[in-house]
């Protein structure tokens, strides 16, 4: 099940993304809030069936009301979830029918942080996911992601046609789990498990950005995600860095920018195609910056 909506994939596939990262939910992360007669309880989206699931939000039914969505914030207040533009809850299999099927899927396995899985309970939710995937994925680029170290490597032994790539904070959040909490972690779990690569959150990149040759060195692919990646200029000192992708919440108006800045603009003159060419580090002057970015980021 994912709390993504078809109609927001099918944007995504409007602006030519190669890949859009939704969730399907395999755990405790996600909580539905019920508010009714002022009592709220939370549910546990595991044990919360498909069609109560699909009863939430905006209705497929002409006339027919849903229950209402809340979210929660970072500093635990629960808000009603309100959007410009919304559409009915689809299961993952709908995803596959409705979405265009040129976008490429990176669907991100949630789990419980703070949950012990047992393998066997573990197998028996990836591999009701990867039926669907398998039966209605068809030629559609897909590739895994989870931050759950178990299940990364586990859908990987249950099948090898998909992708598999482990995401981490990167250091920037603490874990009982010691595998979830620096990128050199996050390689041993790729690399044990033959994973395909990383997603790190941005902030841990930035702050061992000496990571990322090992990463490189190590024939693992290295994505990133995080709000810094809403900023053009931390996007494009990642093109520099040689990062193979960015997730990010603004993709037409961070592509027009880091565009504006790789490609250079047709000049008259060759003054100014020197000035408006794109601009280039020596591997010394780019250290010299990524030294910078961690006081930058800890000020920030």
């Amino acid at each position: 099940m994912s709390w993504e909506l078809s109609l927001s994939l099918n944007n995504f596939a409007k602006l030519e993304c190669k890949f859009s990262e939704f969730l399907s939910s395999g755990g405790h992360d996600f909580v539905v809030m019920r508010n009714d007669n002022l009592h709220v309880l939370h549910t546990d989206l595991e044990a919360c069936f498909s069609m109560e699931f699909l009863c939430y939000g905006p209705q497929k039914e002409a006339g027919k009301e849903g229950k209402c969505l809340y979210r929660k914030t970072k500093n635990g207040r629960f808000e009603k979830w309100n959007v410009e533009t919304d559409d009915s809850l689809c299961t993952l299999q709908e995803a596959f029918q409705k979405v265009e099927p040129s976008l490429g899927f990176d669907i991100e396995l949630k789990f419980d942080d703070y949950k012990v899985y047992q393998q066997d309970h573990l197998t028996h939710i990836l591999q009701v996911i990867l039926q669907v995937v398998f039966e209605f994925g068809r030629d559609r680029p897909i590739i895994f992601s989870t931050f759950q170290p178990d299940a990364a490597q586990l859908v990987r032994k249950l099948q090898n046609k998909y992708p598999v790539f482990f995401l981490t904070e990167g250091g920037t959040e603490t874990y009982y789990d010691v595998r979830r909490n620096s990128l050199e972690e996050a390689m041993k779990v790729c690399l044990e498990g033959g994973l395909q690569g990383i997603v790190s959150e941005i902030e841990g990149v930035f702050k061992d950005s000496g990571a990322v040759a090992k990463i490189k060195q190590s024939n693992l692919s290295l994505l990133t995600y995080g709000k810094l990646n809403n900023v053009p200029e931390a996007v494009y000192m990642q093109y520099l860095m040689g990062i193979d992708g960015v997730i990010v919440d603004f993709v037409e108006e961070i592509s027009r920018t880091v565009d504006d800045m790789i490609k250079p603009e047709e000049a008259v003159s060759g003054e100014e195609s020197e000035a408006n060419s794109k601009l280039e580090f020596s591997q010394k002057e780019l250290s010299f910056v990524l030294k910078l970015i961690p006081e930058l980021i800890q000020q920030h």
